[in-house]
């Protein structure tokens, strides 16, 4: 517990340094475009979180060195593999130069460093067929490279709205703390309440007020922890079905999935932005416009109601992960239940077919 409050004292004190001096820093470090088809804010605002963030991993590592734990070289370790998603990310947020499939090859890059230090490959699935390709050397490599990459950039893609990805990335950490505290797996839970206690430092200033963005760095960097977490665990814990990490990262997978399938059918490329994801649909037609604000405190409003309407749907995903981390029929029924509560809910939407009660009144 004391790595999360260090973690959470760092991550809200360096955040709030970072707001209080955006004055200095707007030209590079703030979101300007507010036209875009995934721009829900009415004023440039600092997207740089990732760097409380950052702050606060490196200082619950630094706490377990000082403290001689001898989990200090695996935190260092994989902190030091996150490094190039995390620049990667950064660069973008500061000269928004940095073109997805950059981002994507720097991710990747992080899951090969730390496949090659922690040795976090995934070398068993569950899934008939991918069990003999992760059989080699090379086939689990490429698998861990492709879901830690999907992942991440998963994250990167639910980052639409305040609190949105933090809280589901935090539900998500505490799910694998709570996991690893029933393996006694010591890493697990440290690196999990490590980042836990760092994005709720984050959280606190990015929700309800939007005073800072997560941004592009941030959203890799939690990405890339939350999938090498998920890894580690049934790495170092043969009785965890391989398929945990899978429904426990469920919303955000399947986000990305169903958005290159629906890019597919348009026939526009899988990178290219539009506001039609699940998270912008639900903040047209379920959030109504609040009556009697100014079109800014509006704006921000709904922006912030429509975040636990996914934070429920992440929810959803991650409960029975917990509850059934060792039973793969299980996790492999949720995993199809889940999928397909995700598709009635988007068509649901889209045909205006939603309940009234689900529609958010001022």
């Amino acid at each position: 517990m004391t790595f999360f409050l260090v973690s959470l004292i760092v991550s809200l004190v360096v955040t709030l340094l970072v707001i209080r001096s955006s004055e200095r820093h707007q030209h590079l470090s703030a979101d300007h475009d507010l036209d875009g088809p995934q721009k829900f804010h009415s004023l440039a605002v600092p997207r740089i979180g990732g760097v409380g963030v950052s702050m606060a991993l490196v200082a619950g590592a630094l706490m377990a060195q000082l403290t001689q734990s001898p989990l200090a070289p695996s935190l260092w370790l994989l902190l030091a593999a996150a490094l190039p998603a995390f620049a990667a990310g950064l660069m973008e947020d500061l000269t928004k130069n940095v073109s997805p499939t950059k981002r994507l090859c720097a991710t990747a890059v992080s899951a090969a460093l730390a496949g090659w230090w922690l040795d976090a490959v995934i070398r068993r699935t569950d899934i008939p067929g991918v069990d003999q390709l992760v059989g080699l050397s090379f086939g689990a490599i490429a698998l861990t490279i492709l879901v830690v990459a999907g992942v991440a950039n998963a994250i990167n893609i639910i980052d639409g709205f305040n609190g949105l990805a933090s809280m589901c990335v935090l539900i998500m950490l505490l799910a694998l703390a709570y996991v690893g505290l029933q393996l006694g797996d010591r890493l697990v839970v440290t690196m999990a309440l490590i980042s836990a206690g760092a994005v709720l430092g984050f959280f606190v200033w990015n929700f309800p007020a939007g005073l800072i963005f997560l941004g592009d760095g941030g959203a890799y960097l939690l990405g890339f922890l939350v999938a090498e977490l998920g890894v580690l665990t049934i790495v170092r814990n043969p009785g965890v079905s391989p398929l945990f990490p899978l429904l426990l990262c469920a919303y955000p997978i399947f986000e990305t999935i169903f958005t290159i399938y629906r890019r597919q059918l348009k026939g526009t490329s899988p990178s290219h932005p539009d506001g039609i994801h699940l998270h912008s649909l639900v903040h047209r037609r379920l959030i109504r416009p609040l009556l009697h604000e100014s079109p800014e405190q509006n704006l921000r409003k709904r922006n912030s109601m429509t975040s636990p309407y996914l934070w429920l749907l992440c929810s959803q995903s991650v409960i029975p992960a917990v509850l059934w981390f060792r039973d793969t029929a299980m996790l492999a029924c949720f995993i199809g239940l889940f999928m397909v509560s995700y598709m009635v809910a988007y068509w649901s939407i889209v045909r205006f077919k939603v309940p009234h009660w689900l529609v958010a009144r001022h």
